[in-house]
């Protein structure tokens, strides 16, 4: 195979909502929904399953490689146009966190190209990846709380390992932060300039056709951390990294009040605009879903990703037949207005109802 018969990063290649192919010995999936920033439906999620199923036991695929189609990112995250204003089924939720499982488990390296925007689904789709590369264009985010929901696909567990409060401050605000702060809270592995994409991929394949054997998972790893090294730009200084000081003060509260408090207070001082900004984002996301997210922050500490995944699949099964998560869809994506939130204030959630979220097991049975 020569180069020209290679696809490139971000290119459309037909009309099927997921292109999986081989080229060499990398199996590749492209993302093929650009008009919808590759947001993902459950079409795409099984046929990713089935792709990885099969690439898992095939000798001849050595590595697996993630993209996106069109210029503006890898992944949106799940389709909420989908399904009317009840878009995230317990049957798709339940395929799609398999799926991050999957990922997270596959046998072989499995490369993670989060160009542009990469949030929701799309973070979980990538960021369990063994090897995943941002660039100055990446844009990433767990945005649940704006359509009354909770961080999911093993975000919990990203957000938790991330430096102090970071990742509270992220889960709650549903903030987003760009390629440095992804590498910075463990998002992400290295940063690569786009223009270099093509370059890069092409490096790998070379690569993985020069192995002895290749079947061999670690031979093919440390061939694909050599030709990403090669083309590794200088991570930026994290903005995240550099306001951690009033962020850990802040959010160091189990109550999301007292944390709102204490980032107007913040605004005073050294967090300055920032912090009224995060205290201002808090209270514009749905208080149910906010007090939610910090229960499931505080749970999934110390766990490992499918025990999260299950924790992630109570909350989220059960908030999906709420109010708020109805009302959330049809703010954000069809109205594009103010939503509103029942309850309607932080103090008015049911503290009980929350922690029934995570006690109460699916409807449908355990997610594994």
């Amino acid at each position: 195979m020569s180069v020209a018969d290679l696809s490139t990063p971000g290119e459309a290649l037909g009309d099927a909502p997921v292109i999986v192919r081989t080229e060499g010995r990398l199996g590749r999936i492209t993302l093929n929904r650009p008009r919808a920033l590759n947001a993902i439906d459950h079409e795409m999620v099984l046929a990713m399953a089935a792709a990885l199923a099969e690439w898992s036991t095939d000798d001849s695929v050595s590595a697996v490689l993630l993209d996106g189609a069109g210029k503006r990112g890898l992944c949106a995250g799940g389709d909420l146009h989908k399904n009317g204003d009840a878009p995230l089924t317990p049957a798709f939720l339940r395929d799609e966190y398999h799926l991050n499982l999957q990922i997270a488990e596959f046998p072989k390296p499995f490369i993670a190209l989060m160009d542009g925007i990469v949030m929701g689904g799309g973070i979980g789709v990538s960021a369990h990846a063994s090897h995943r590369i941002v660039t100055e264009r990446s844009k990433l985010a767990m945005p649940e709380t704006r359509i009354g929901m909770v961080p999911d696909v093993g975000g919990s567990l990203l957000l938790n390992a991330a430096p102090g409060a970071i990742g509270r401050h992220l889960g709650l605000t549903s903030g987003q932060f760009d390629g440095a702060d992804a590498i910075a809270c463990g998002f992400a592995d290295t940063t690569v300039a786009s223009t270099h994409l093509v370059q890069l991929v092409e490096a790998v394949l070379i690569a993985l056709d020069e192995l002895d054997e290749p079947a061999d998972a670690v031979a093919a790893a440390a061939a694909i951390d050599a030709a990403v090294a090669n083309y590794a730009a200088p991570v930026p200084e994290s903005t995240l990294m550099a306001q951690q000081h009033w962020i850990d003060r802040c959010y160091a509260s189990d109550s999301v009040p007292q944390i709102v408090e204490a980032l107007r207070e913040s605004a005073r001082g050294d967090g300055g605009q920032d912090a009224e900004a995060a205290a201002s984002a808090i209270l514009a996301v749905s208080p149910t879903a906010a007090v939610a997210t910090l229960e499931l922050l505080r749970r999934t500490q110390g766990v490992d990703l499918r025990e999260a995944l299950e924790l992630e699949y109570r909350a989220m099964t059960a908030l999906a037949e709420m109010p708020d998560a109805r009302e959330g869809v049809r703010a954000l994506l069809v109205d594009r207005d103010t939503p509103r939130w029942s309850p309607a204030a932080l103090e008015d959630v049911d503290a009980d109802q929350v922690r029934a979220l995570f006690e109460r097991p699916a409807a449908d049975g355990p997610l594994f």
